[in-house]
C-alpha cells in the first residue's frame, strides 16, 4: 500500500470487528487496514484524500458481507505484490465461506508443498483482508496464528461470524 506518487483514497467504516479503514486507487482496491497502529503509520507515510463516494463499492460489499448478504466480493482490484504472493492470494479466494484450510493445504494446491512459511508470510501480508479471506487460514491443527500480527482475536470473530451464516 506505500506508492506515494499516485492519489489514494480512503474511507473508514466502522464493524463487528473494530474500524476498517479502505484505500483505493483509481484503479482498484488497494488496500484494508484492520489495526488502528497500522493505519496511523501508513497514513503517515501516504497523501490520503478521503473520499466515500470512490469507496462505495467496497463499502457497499463490506456492509453487505457483515449484513451477512454477501459470501463473495466482486470489486476491482490493485494490489501489489510479488508474483508468489499474488498466486497464494488468488488461492485463497478460493477458500468457501465459513471454512478453515491449512496453510500446508494451499500450499498443496498452488503446487509447492515445500512453501508452508512462504504461504504464512504471502497470508500476512495480504493487503486486503476480509476480500481476500486471510482470515480462513490456520495452522496445521487449526490453531489459529498470527492473523494481521498476533491480532488472532479479529481471524476468531470474521470465523465464528461467518459460521453463523454458514
Amino acid at each position: 500500500m506505500e506508492n506515494c506518487r499516485e492519489k489514494l483514497y480512503f474511507y473508514k467504516i466502522d464493524s463487528i470487528i473494530g474500524s476498517i479503514y479502505i484505500v483505493k486507487s483509481l484503479k482498484g482496491l488497494r488496500g484494508i487496514e484492520l489495526i488502528e497502529e497500522e493505519w496511523i503509520k501508513f497514513k503517515g507515510k501516504n497523501n490520503l484524500i478521503e473520499d466515500k463516494k470512490i469507496c462505495l463499492d467496497v463499502i457497499t460489499q463490506l456492509n453487505e458481507y457483515f449484513a451477512g448478504e454477501r459470501r463473495d466480493f466482486d470489486l476491482k482490484l490493485d494490489i501489489e505484490g510479488t508474483e508468489f504472493r499474488k498466486l497464494v492470494w488468488n488461492e485463497l479466494i478460493k477458500i468457501p465461506y465459513g471454512e478453515i484450510k491449512s496453510y500446508s493445504y494451499i500450499a498443496k494446491a498452488i503446487g509447492n508443498e515445500k512453501a508452508v512459511r512462504a504461504i504464512g508470510q504471502a497470508n500476512r501480508a495480504n493487503p486486503i483482508p476480509i476480500v481476500i479471506p486471510c482470515h480462513r487460514v490456520a495452522g496445521k491443527n487449526g490453531k489459529l496464528i498470527g492473523y494481521a500480527g498476533n491480532h488472532t482475536d479479529i481471524q476468531e470473530k470474521l470465523i465464528k461470524f461467518e459460521k453463523r451464516f454458514n
